[in-house]
C-alpha cells in the first residue's frame, strides 16, 4: 500500500474509501475532466473515472458501479494495482483495458474524458477539445499513473 502523505487521523475522523479505475487503450489512458465545482477534490483536472464506496460494497464492486455510471462502460475483470491512502481518501486502485472505442462511452459525469498519452502523464496536463484549454492532472492521479507506467 503506498502512502501519498502521512494520514493523521483523529478518533472520530472518517476517511472516505473510493474505487477508481486506470483504463488503457493502445498506449493511453482513459482520464475524465472533473467538473470546474469548487466544492470537489481537484476541480477543473484530469483524474480517474470512480467514485465512493457504498456501505458494504466491495472495492471491486464499487469501481465496476462507479463506471457504469460515469461512462456506461461495462468493466469486466479489474485487476487491483494499489491502494494509495491520505487524509483525503483510501484509494483502491485498479485496471483494465478498454475495449470499446472512445466514442461508444456516454460521459454522464465531468466536463470531458480523453485518452491520456504518458507524454502528457509526464507532463502534468491535457488538452481538452470539449472546453478548447489544457488541465492540470490531479496531483494525486498523475503520481499512481507514473507509479503504474513504472511497473508495467
Amino acid at each position: 500500500m503506498n502512502s501519498s502523505s502521512p494520514i493523521n487521523v483523529t478518533p472520530n475522523s472518517v476517511i472516505p474509501a473510493v474505487a477508481v479505475a486506470i483504463l488503457y487503450q493502445d498506449g493511453h489512458f482513459l482520464m475524465q475532466l472533473r467538473d470546474d465545482i469548487p466544492t470537489i477534490l481537484y476541480p477543473g483536472h484530469w483524474g480517474f473515472f470512480g467514485g465512493h464506496l457504498e456501505p458494504n460494497e466491495t472495492p471491486e464492486e464499487g469501481v465496476k458501479r462507479e463506471i457504469w455510471e460515469e461512462i456506461a462502460y461495462d468493466l469486466q475483470n479489474p485487476t487491483i494495482f494499489d491502494c494509495y491512502a491520505d487524509e483525503r481518501a483510501i484509494r483502491h486502485i485498479f485496471h483494465a483495458p478498454l475495449t470499446v472505442p472512445l466514442e461508444q462511452l456516454v460521459l454522464q459525469e465531468g466536463a470531458d474524458l480523453e485518452l491520456v498519452p504518458p507524454e502528457d502523464i509526464a507532463k502534468g496536463q491535457c488538452y481538452s477539445g470539449k472546453l478548447d484549454k489544457v488541465r492540470p492532472l490531479g496531483p494525486i492521479h498523475q503520481k499512481i499513473l507514473l507509479d503504474f507506467l513504472n511497473s508495467h
